[in-house]
């Protein structure tokens, strides 16, 4: 098999400002506006903002010279402030949610992973404009609407799905927001379109209600949610991980393409046995939740890439799927799907092979759920490198020829460039040797797919050369913090020692991906110098588990004084111009005080080193490069911050009442531009809200 690829305006008056919006519609865009929305009429209908998840709008009343001067115009507390609990006798109880969880904890004390209840606080979603409501879900899988003009409250729907357990994976109680789906309606006698909101619930339903009332519906499904766990093979409702949460969930928003609705799934990486759920992606008919089409990302006896699973390891493993955003081009009806690592992400003897179609980037025919296409961006994966991020839809020219192009940012700091109607590279990706594994059992890929262009964002590798060196004494420190670790270049297999992987396993790049301006073919990536230990034992008798070795926590290199162990920017943003393959500009994110003052390193004076981040991600106007930072504001907080986006350059900035958690997304209504983002209250103990900024 060929590893490298296989294939098959008008302006409304403002007073401040001017709003530059599309051109005037005719008949027939106006007839196709009615049906989708769209960034070009104001609004923002899908997480990206655009099935291309673009993150960018044409809006420009908020700009460079009036960005310092925007206000809170509304705020709103996380619906899951107030919640509910079914009662024995079948009744609802409302109350305040600290009052719910510690009730439903002493009900069942076994409820949650390590007895914690939903961590609330895990607001990363970015909400939806449409038609002047703004839709949003939370951690605890509520849903809930918005006016778009003043906040209030149009209405919430609690599917209690908190009830069922802890949320799985790592990062508990994750949701990053919703989807959107109008069409005329069916119904005799109706005048409007039939509009509907659909969000994935972490006890892994698919929910679909009324995006006027909230109300299910009840035609899809069952009383209107779908369970995503039946007819999964080996999945059973209501299973535990050996760290007691939920082993299928869902975390991000699933993505309408035509009238069928396509969900990501996140399945446990933390199942014991070889044995795993399997992560099929399954498109479901927007009106009746019915199953359209399934495709299998580990392929079976007689599909093409079977032959990458060894000794029959494909009828067993599983976990490979998509947990994160997706994107579509449906003039080519295409569905790209950024596809994870399987499981367990750092051992792989009982998987030998390629493992298709893990780690790949994969084109399916929106309409059939057939493969056109795919590309691997790593082979056998053994460092939980999942493609973290929607693939990024634009338009290039390269040496005079125009492509539509996917590019797909990945934690191990590279991006991927393809024809995407092809699957060909734009720019040659080459198999270069990497480290071999010597745990027992294992065979890592002798060689990984690179790119040739564009060059990598984030830094790569733990080496001797990597460590800090800001003094002689601190480079000392490092090197003896690394003693009895395993260090090398990218793609450094796990270890019985511990490996120091670089980027870790948040990245480099993560889940709130990049932006990409469609005017000029630029790239926006926000990126981190993160690192984590890999280290690999005989799993404790008392799991019960049939792996030879499982990832085990120990120690981490330690630095004196919170030095830290590599060399700065700690974090970053770069632009790339698509159309050469070749960095603009990169600039750390934020000054990185928390370093710069540090006793040893204040006398030097450095310049900023980044590191002041959430996971948030960029958002891109006609105007401005926006993203949000954790230092910088007038009492040294959070804040927002625009800048150049030719040159990177800090333009203004607006503080923030907590730390962003949610990727912003802007919007214009009665003439009126609006920036909305999610944050973090001041304490741990309250409740995160929606905060919608606009101009005086």
């Amino acid at each position: 098999m060929n590893r490298t690829i296989a294939a098959f305006g008008c302006v409304v008056a403002m007073g401040v400002s001017a709003l530059t919006l599309s051109e005037e519609p005719t008949a027939a865009s106006r007839q196709l506006r009615a049906e989708r929305p769209s960034t070009a009429t104001g609004e923002w209908p899908t997480y990206g903002g655009d099935l291309a998840n673009s993150k960018y709008s044409p809006l420009d009343q908020i700009n460079a010279s009036n960005f310092g001067s925007l206000r809170i115009a509304w705020r709103a507390k996380s619906p899951d402030g107030f919640l509910s609990m079914t009662l024995p006798d079948g009744t609802e109880w409302s109350a305040d949610s600290k009052l719910i969880f510690e009730e439903l904890s002493r009900v069942d004390p076994t409820r949650w992973r390590d007895n914690q209840p939903p961590f609330v606080q895990n607001y990363k979603v970015t909400p939806l404009m449409v038609g002047g409501t703004i839709y949003v879900n939370t951690p605890a899988s509520v849903g809930a609407a918005y006016d778009a003009r003043t906040g209030a409250l149009k209405w919430v729907y609690n599917p209690k799905s908190y009830e069922s357990g802890t949320t799985t994976m790592t990062l508990r109680w994750n949701q990053r927001g919703v989807a959107y789906w109008r069409a005329p309606s069916t119904a005799p006698g109706a005048s409007g379109p039939e509009e509907r909101v659909y969000w994935g619930t972490g006890d892994g339903y698919l929910i679909a209600v009324d995006a006027k009332t909230g109300r299910p519906v009840q035609e899809f499904g069952v009383n209107g949610k779908v369970d995503l766990m039946e007819g999964l093979p080996r999945a059973q409702r209501g299973t535990r991980d050996y760290l007691n949460a939920l082993t299928y969930s869902v975390q991000s928003p699933p993505i309408v393409v035509k009238d069928m609705i396509v969900v990501p799934a996140a399945i446990s990486s933390l199942i014991k046995t070889k044995e795993q759920i399997p992560g099929w992606m399954r498109a479901f008919d927007a009106r009746t939740g019915k199953v359209r089409w399934t495709f299998q990302p580990i392929p079976q006896k007689g599909e093409f890439g079977a032959d990458t699973w060894q000794d029959g390891s494909n009828e067993y493993a599983g976990k490979v799927t998509v947990w994160t955003i997706m994107s579509a081009d449906e003039e080519l009806g295409l569905l790209y799907l950024p596809t994870n690592t399987t499981a367990p992400d750092f051992y792989g003897a009982h998987r030998l092979g390629d493992n298709l179609f893990a780690e790949s980037v994969v084109a399916l025919d929106i309409n059939t759920g057939k493969r056109v296409w795919h590309f691997q961006t790593v082979h056998h994966g053994l460092w939980d490198y999942d493609n973290p991020a929607a693939p990024n839809l634009l338009d290039i020219t390269v040496n005079g020829t125009r492509i539509k192009a996917l590019a797909q940012i990945t934690k191990q700091g590279y991006v991927y460039t393809f024809d995407r109607a092809t699957g060909r590279p734009v720019w040659d990706i080459v198999e270069r040797p990497v480290p071999p594994s010597d745990v027992p059992g294992e065979k890592a890929s002798p060689t990984q797919p690179m790119p040739t262009k564009p060059a990598a964002f984030e830094y790569q590798g733990a080496t001797v050369n990597d460590l800090a060196d800001f003094t002689p004494e601190i480079r000392a420190m490092a090197e003896q913090a690394i003693q009895g670790f395993r260090t090398g270049p990218l793609f450094t297999p796990p270890s019985i020692e511990g490996t120091i992987v670089r980027p870790g396993t948040t990245g480099g790049a993560n889940w709130s991906g990049a932006a990409v301006d469609p005017e000029t073919g630029l790239m926006y990536i926000p990126s981190r110098n993160a690192y984590a230990v890999s280290r690999l034992s005989p799993p404790d008798p008392k799991v019960h588990s049939n792996l030879l070795y499982m990832q085990t926590p120990g120690r981490n290199p330690q630095m004196p004084e919170g030095l830290p162990l590599f060399k700065p920017p700690y974090s970053r943003m770069t632009a790339i111009d698509m159309n050469t393959g070749d960095h603009k500009w990169m600039v750390p994110t934020g000054a990185g005080d928390r370093i710069r003052n540090n006793p040893r390193l204040k006398p030097l004076k450095l310049g900023p080193v980044g590191g002041d981040i959430t996971l948030a991600g960029p958002l891109l106007t006609k105007t401005l490069l926006m993203y949000a930072l954790t230092t910088g504001g007038i009492r040294g907080g959070p804040r927002l911050v625009a800048f150049d986006k030719a040159t990177g350059k800090e333009l203004a900035s607006t503080d923030l009442p907590g730390s962003a958690v949610g990727t912003p997304m802007t919007y214009a209504i009665d003439g009126k531009q609006y920036i909305a983002i999610s944050v973090q209250s001041p304490t741990p103990t309250d409740i995160p809200e929606l905060i919608v900024l606009t101009l005086p």
